[in-house]
C-alpha cells in the first residue's frame, strides 16, 4: 500500500509547541549551537515536521523574533544583483521583513534576546555578506555594513526610537542609504612604492645607468 503524502502527522498545537521549543534552546543555547533535531526532541515531534512547519533554522528563528518565515530569508535574498543597488536592496529587506512582523505588544527585549539577535546578524547576514563581497576586506566591509543593518533593527523595531519607526520605507533608503553604501565600498589600500634612486645630479637613475661601469 503507497504511504500518502502531505502534512505529516501531529498534535494540533505543534507548531505553537515547536515555537515554544525553539525559542527556549535559542535563549540557552544561541543560535549556533540550536539545531532542528534538538528542537524536535525538546517538542517532543518528529523533525520531519520541524522542516514542514517552519523549512528552515532560520525560519524557526524568524518565529521566535515574531518574523514570517517566508521573509527570514530576505536579507540573504536581497545579495544578488547590481552592486551598486547592494545598499537599497538590504534596507528594503530589513524593512520589508521587520514593518510586516506583528506586533507582539511586548517589552523590550531583555539582553538575552538582544545577544541572540546580534548572534543572527554575525553567523547569518555578516557571514554570507562576506562571501558575497569577496576579497581581502570583505569581513571589514560586512562588519561595518552589520553594524549599520544593526542599528537600524534595534532603533527600529527592537527598541524603536520615535525618530526612527517613523521613517517610511523610502527615508529609510534616503538617509542611510549613503552610511550602507559607504560601509559596503572597497577599501584602497595604497601601494608601497620604492624610492627613486637618484644620482648626484638629483636626477633618478634609470636600471641601465646604474650598471654602467665608472670612469
Amino acid at each position: 500500500m503507497n504511504k500518502s503524502r502531505g502534512r505529516p502527522r501531529g498534535n494540533p498545537p505543534t507548531r505553537a509547541r515547536v515555537a515554544e521549543a525553539a525559542r527556549t534552546l535559542f535563549l540557552q543555547r544561541g543560535y549556533q549551537g540550536t539545531t532542528l533535531r534538538a528542537v524536535a526532541a525538546a517538542a517532543g515531534v518528529d523533525q520531519a515536521l520541524v522542516s514542514y512547519h517552519f523549512g528552515s533554522k532560520q525560519g524557526l528563528f524568524g518565529e521566535v523574533m515574531r518574523v514570517h518565515c517566508a521573509q527570514s530569508r530576505a536579507l540573504a535574498e536581497a545579495l544578488p544583483g547590481d552592486p551598486a543597488g547592494l545598499a537599497d536592496r538590504l534596507l528594503q529587506a530589513v524593512v520589508t521583513l521587520w514593518d510586516d512582523a506583528p506586533a507582539t505588544g511586548e517589552p523590550a527585549p531583555d539582553d538575552q534576546l538582544l545577544g541572540l539577535v546580534r548572534e543572527y546578524l554575525d553567523r547569518e547576514v555578516l557571514v554570507r555578506l562576506a562571501e558575497f563581497l569577496g576579497g581581502p576586506d570583505a569581513t571589514e566591509r560586512a562588519t561595518a555594513a552589520v553594524t549599520v543593518i544593526g542599528g537600524l533593527i534595534y532603533t527600529r523595531y527592537l527598541n524603536p526610537l520615535p525618530a526612527a519607526s517613523g521613517l517610511s520605507a523610502a527615508d529609510v533608503r534616503r538617509i542611510l542609504g549613503p552610511a550602507l553604501r559607504a560601509a559596503l565600498a572597497p577599501r584602497h589600500r595604497p601601494g608601497r612604492l620604492r624610492p627613486p634612486v637618484h644620482g648626484g645630479t638629483g636626477h633618478p637613475l634609470s636600471r641601465d645607468s646604474r650598471s654602467l661601469p665608472v670612469g
